[in-house]
């Protein structure tokens, strides 16, 4: 699966309800996995990082941005980080299988969504920058909301790359970007004034003659009596955890204060936490991927049989999620991924002609299309049975407790009915791919089809108990009479399609 993280930050770090219901939005995306919340109520800030499939990760960032214009209003927010909107800045970086150039195109997805859909202006800065200065985060930010507030629209240079030419006037404006992995380390200082420390954050950055790749600033933390020195390593194989600690540490001790904590915001690789480790205790020839015993096992594990393990294991757990409609899901994109390997081994056949390769790898796209697909009703299935659940929390004297509840229940049971609806489709691919495969493939293909099937049929099974459990009689009707028409589907396609066989199997390809 090609994955991107997505580091969306929100300007609000203390009320909490607000902050929920932000990352409510952006995980209720198909396919989201978020890997840290982290808010601060100093800066007044929110930094969420998610993972999601190329294919959902501008979705997941839309609807969280949409819920943060909808929440926060500029015009009474007080923080010590700098900030031009509601949602801030939202940067793509490459994760698996994916670029900077597929994370550029998707903050350019992006910024034309929030622009022409909320009405806030865009700015695309770091790699997706269109414009060599808004490439520095710092320029594309200068004067904040309010100073932006004045010169947009009268300053073409700042004029946005998407949205309107005037400031939204709760919302602000947005950066949004494509970056490799940094890392926000943050160090607090005693006895140090802020004139002081905004000389030390001038001496260590890089623009200022100091370290490499740093980016610092000086911020105040007035609840905690405090200055802090808040620094963003923009390659830490360049400059490290322990350069950045020395470096502050020196220029503190030298103005009679001290160090007296340190804070990593967000997420940061593994490897620039060993390093740190390294250095300290002056480890030489420390390897990581022999010597730390969780690399070890990690490595162990990377193979598709512990992948598969990990997979049952999750049904077999006593939650109710994942369940039947997931299973229906991931049985149907297995089916496609092996309909992709069919093509694709027959692509490589000595008798197979240019036309008929051509053909192979439609039907080869049309299996990737239906995989993503498939892949992306698992977890939507599992997160519209968590939905239905979280209205059994609701007051029973709230008015909307049964509308919310039976707009759950459809849900749940339209999920299901598109996990039928999509193996049906996918069906259709095998009967179009069997007539052009090579016959050493035929087994496969007639898997694909056995599982497609078991998929639409187990996805049914799911539409029709929550059809049953439905009290509006209209709604539950719908949900019958779309299960009977795949049903029907179903019976009018028959068993698995012959495959053409007699095609020379290439060399190196699966048996």
């Amino acid at each position: 699966m090609r994955l991107v993280e997505c580091v969306p930050n929100f300007s609000e770090g203390r009320d909490k309800a607000k902050v929920e219901a932000i990352v409510a939005a952006a995980r209720s995306a198909p396919g989201v996995r978020v890997l840290d919340v982290e808010t601060d109520p100093d800066h007044n800030r929110c930094v969420l990082s998610f993972v999601a499939p190329v294919e959902a990760a501008v979705e997941a960032a839309f609807r969280g941005a949409k819920r943060a214009v909808e929440l926060i209003d500029l015009n009474l927010h007080k923080g010590e980080h700098p900030r031009m909107g509601a949602v801030d800045v939202i940067p793509f970086i490459p994760v698996a299988g994916t670029t900077i150039a597929d994370c550029s195109a998707l903050a350019a997805e992006l910024g034309a969504r929030i622009g022409s859909e909320l009405g806030v202006p865009v700015y695309l800065y770091d790699r997706a920058a269109r414009r060599p200065e808004r490439a520095d985060l710092a320029k594309v930010r200068k004067g904040q909301f309010e100073g932006l507030r004045e010169e947009l629209g009268k300053n073409p240079d700042r004029d946005p790359d998407f949205g309107p030419r005037r400031i939204h006037p709760t919302a602000g404006a947005v950066a949004v970007g494509a970056r490799e992995q940094i890392i926000n380390f943050n160090l607090n200082l005693k006895g140090v004034s802020m004139e002081a420390a905004k000389g030390i954050a001038k001496k260590i950055r890089t623009s200022g003659g100091g370290l490499p790749n740093l980016r610092a600033k000086e911020i105040g933390l007035a609840a905690q009596g405090l200055a802090q020195i808040s620094t963003v390593l923009t390659d830490y194989r360049v400059t490290s955890l322990a350069a950045v600690l020395d470096a502050v540490r020196s220029e503190v001790q030298a103005a009679g204060g001290e160090i007296v904590g340190t804070e990593i915001v967000g997420l940061l690789p593994r490897k620039a936490l060993l390093d740190f480790a390294a250095d300290r205790l002056r480890v030489k020839g420390f390897d990581p991927a022999v010597q730390v015993i969780e690399d070890r096992l990690e490595s162990l594990e990377r193979g598709w049989e512990a992948s598969a393990v990990s997979v049952a294991d999750a049904f077999a757990s006593t939650d109710p999620t994942p369940g039947g409609g997931s299973a229906a899901g991931i049985a149907g994109a297995i089916a496609c991924a092996l309909g992709e390997m069919s093509c694709g081994v027959s692509m490589g056949g000595k008798k197979v002609d240019e036309a008929r390769r051509a053909a192979l790898g439609s039907a080869a796209a049309g299996f990737s299309a239906a995989r993503a697909r498939l892949h992306g009703l698992t977890s939507e299935d599992a997160a519209a049975f968590d939905a239905f659940m979280d209205t059994f929390k609701l007051p029973k004297d709230d008015p909307a407790r049964a509308a919310r509840m039976r707009d759950a229940l459809v849900r749940a049971g339209e999920v299901p009915l598109e996990t039928a609806q999509a193996a049906v489709v996918a069906l259709g691919k095998v009967r179009e791919a069997a007539p052009l495969a090579i016959g050493t493939v035929a087994s496969d293909l007639n898997c694909a089809a056995h599982l497609l099937r078991a998929a639409a049929l187990c996805a049914l099974e799911n539409v029709r108990i929550n059809a049953d459990s439905l009290k509006d009689a209209e709604a539950a009707g719908r949900l019958r009479a779309a299960a009977s028409a795949v049903e029907a589907q179903l019976a009018a396609a028959g068993g698995p399609p012959p495959v053409v066989s007699g095609a020379s199997l290439p060399r190196g390809s699966k048996k």
